[in-house]
């Protein structure tokens, strides 16, 4: 699969031919949506806390005689029907991730880059560099490149000055290759791979 490759001005400056293993599969959905959940039940925190009825500060004494007065026999108010008591089964401080194999991580990124290859949704750019850290100079960049809405892919170290200018462009998110991941690939409309990232990620695959 031959793409052309774009300056940051949105010139032409030669093509590329992407691998048909990483950019080339059928995308299967499954297996994109276990990633995801995969991925979002990581980032979960977990830090919901309810109190039981072992957590509330209420007497211990028995509320009334067992006998004679004609109601329920109760013994704690902290028990979850009374006003005041303990949650029955409430939420609790725990971790909501759970194991995915690494096979299936990698294959998840592969149908990914390759949903994005099939829309026509990737571009790649010869480098992503900024001589100054100009947000306004990389807004225009990024419109001449027709992206409002993207996740921009550099090498293994990114240019401080493109970082930095990026940061507070609404919808585009910077991540060097190591940080690509399934989620960020699908939340946003385009992928913008510097040759750097495509270089690395055949590297990573083969």
């Amino acid at each position: 699969m031959d793409i052309t490759i774009k300056t940051l001005a949105g010139k032409d400056a030669g093509k590329v031919a992407l691998s048909q293993e990483i950019f080339g599969l059928e995308p299967r959905e499954d297996i994109l949506q276990r990633v995801v959940r995969w991925q979002l039940a990581k980032k979960q925190q977990g830090t919901h806390q309810a109190k039981g009825r072992a957590d509330i500060a209420r007497t211990g004494a028995k509320m009334y005689k067992q006998k004679g007065t004609g109601r329920a026999r109760h013994s704690s108010a902290r028990a979850p029907q009374f006003r005041g008591g303990g949650k029955a089964h409430g939420p609790i401080t725990r971790s909501h991730e759970f194991d995915l194999p690494k096979k299936v991580r990698a294959l998840g990124l592969r149908h990914a880059l390759s949903a994005k290859a099939q829309s026509a949704s990737i571009i790649i750019v010869d480098e992503l560099k900024l001589e100054e850290a100009k947000t306004k100079a990389l807004v225009s960049s990024l419109k001449s490149l027709g992206l409002t809405n993207a996740l921009v892919i550099g090498g293994a170290e990114l240019d401080a000055n493109f970082k930095l200018a990026a940061t507070n462009i609404p919808n585009i998110d910077v991540l060097p290759v190591q940080g690509i991941n399934v989620y960020d690939i699908l939340r946003r409309g385009t992928l913008v791979l510097s040759k750097a990232a495509v270089e690395a990620l055949e590297e990573r695959f083969k």
